[in-house]
């Protein structure tokens, strides 16, 4: 028979366990909001809060980082169709991305910088405190990365 000291010991244990799991549930996930880093700069350009609805995750822009001189609700003005002349705050530039593996594909990026979209792919990194993304065409040797950094 155990003691009273041993039962708490173990309850509290479980607790502790119990706890724990959804934290570690969210940084196995890129659901959340992100900095984006820049990739020829090096500095945050934006927050990206990223979403998942039916296993597809889709990114939206929620901040700018940009500087005091510099339109501060720039508009999507090289994105082509309904991305046209949007505001850029708000915008939707990731979607479709589904997991696979340790990867999340087959979904897309768009640049609204020069208003292309590219295919894409991303893992999660440094315990999930890192997700690394990648724009590309074709394949992903032909492309782009960058390293965004989970703010929540």
């Amino acid at each position: 028979m155990r003691s009273i000291k041993q039962v708490a010991i173990i309850a509290g244990t479980i607790a502790a366990s119990l706890l724990a799991a959804p934290v570690w549930a969210d940084e196995a996930s890129p659901v959340g909001l992100w900095k984006n880093i820049d990739d020829v700069s090096g500095k945050p350009k934006a927050l990206i809060r990223i979403t998942e609805s039916n296993g597809a995750l889709q990114g939206q822009i929620e901040k700018l980082f940009r500087a005091p001189n510099e339109d501060q609700n720039p508009k999507c003005d090289k994105c082509e169709g309904a991305r046209k002349d949007a505001p850029v705050l708000g915008l939707v530039i990731m979607s479709g991305l589904k997991k696979d593996g340790s990867e999340y594909t087959g979904g897309e990026i768009l640049d609204p910088d020069n208003g292309k979209v590219y295919k894409s792919k991303m893992n999660l990194a440094d315990g999930g405190k890192k997700l690394n993304v990648r724009g590309y065409i074709g394949i992903p040797m032909l492309g782009r990365s960058q390293t965004w950094v989970r703010q929540e």
